[in-house]
């Protein structure tokens, strides 16, 4: 699991996160969730690679518990256990990418 966090004092837009994981040949697939919205536990047979625009998320990557905020960038390995939600009040816009292995 790598996390990169934002230490810029401006967020990237949706279009300057796109054409970074463009320039590293992904495809990214905007989503939206809304507040509380939880995704269960699973598994992706790729590397998934998230970052978010607006909102926060809570994550749980194989046990370790972690927040990751706007501008924030997740990368879990393919294979890795995991689940997610929405946190906070405002609901989460993040883009959302595959690097298959």
């Amino acid at each position: 699991m790598l996390i990169s966090r934002w230490q810029a004092p401006t967020i990237p837009s949706r279009d300057q996160i796109m054409m970074l994981l463009d320039q590293e040949g992904l495809e990214g697939i905007e989503e939206r969730f809304v507040s509380g919205n939880k995704i269960g536990e699973h598994r992706h047979p790729f590397t998934e690679v998230r970052i978010l625009i607006e909102g926060e998320m809570l994550f749980n990557v194989s046990g370790n518990q972690f927040l990751i905020r706007a501008g924030d960038r997740l990368e879990i390995p393919a294979n890795t256990k995991h689940w997610f939600q929405a946190h906070g009040e405002a609901d989460c816009l993040c883009v959302y990418a595959q690097r298959v292995v």
